[in-house]
């Protein structure tokens, strides 16, 4: 398949283990958390129910490290029948104040692949998550003068793109998403008309994951590595 001539104009970059390490981070600290209540619950019954507080939470607190935090006090509370104490609750903010301050380990080739497209086409970042925290990540990757328009979402569904696409001011067929997530980065863009591609990460988030889809798509690309972005681009 070859439809280059349709990647040419908008080419938008997803940024948590697309361009630097975020997933690793979060299950390093939740590894720490689940240790934090092995007098209540097992480390896989704890995981279980952190993800259920998550996945509960995503309406209200969205995506990203402070909402993480969050969930973690709120299962602490819940599975210890509100017995955890202030020092186990002290121990989880500072947890989630770690995960805030992790420096930003770039990708390998990411830095390269967007200062070579740079010069070629006009760069977005399209990513999800804590405002703050990700306009903090963005400086202290480097790359934040390489990219035309930062767009931080609350979602990545087809609304959120469309909206990303009128603000763009980009047909679907100009546009093309970069990142790790079949279900927030791939598919949404594919089925408003845009082109994709996939570059997996070795960790993805248990609400990211979706069972291996075929896709069917002339406009669907899959890579190893970013650095192989350059060969479609």
């Amino acid at each position: 398949m070859d439809n280059r001539s349709d990647m040419k104009r908008i080419i938008a970059f997803d940024a948590d283990d697309t361009l630097w390490v975020n997933e690793p981070h979060y299950q390093n600290t939740e590894a720490e958390f689940v240790s934090l209540l092995e007098d209540y619950l097992p480390p896989d019954r704890a995981s279980k129910e952190l993800f259920k507080t998550e996945m509960q939470n995503l309406a209200m607190y969205g995506y990203g490290a402070k909402g993480f935090m969050l969930s973690m006090v709120e299962t602490a509370l819940r599975v210890s029948g509100g017995t955890a104490g202030a020092e186990t609750i002290s121990k989880i903010i500072e947890l989630g104040k770690a995960l805030l301050s992790q420096p930003v380990q770039l990708i390998e080739g990411a830095g390269a692949v967007i200062g070579q497209l740079s010069g070629r086409h006009t760069l977005v970042v399209a990513t999800k998550g804590d405002l703050l925290d990700q306009e903090r990540k963005l400086a202290q990757s480097g790359l934040r003068d390489y990219f035309h328009h930062i767009e931080i979402m609350s979602d990545k569904k087809e609304a959120n793109y469309a909206k990303l696409l009128q603000r763009l001011d980009v047909e679907p067929k100009d546009f093309t998403m970069i990142g790790n997530s079949i279900r927030s980065d791939i598919e949404p863009v594919l089925n408003l008309g845009g082109c994709a591609i996939h570059v997996p990460f070795h960790t993805t988030w248990q609400h990211e994951l979706v069972a291996a889809p075929k896709i069917d798509n002339d406009r669907f690309y899959e890579v190893g590595s970013i650095r192989e972005v350059l060969d479609i681009l």
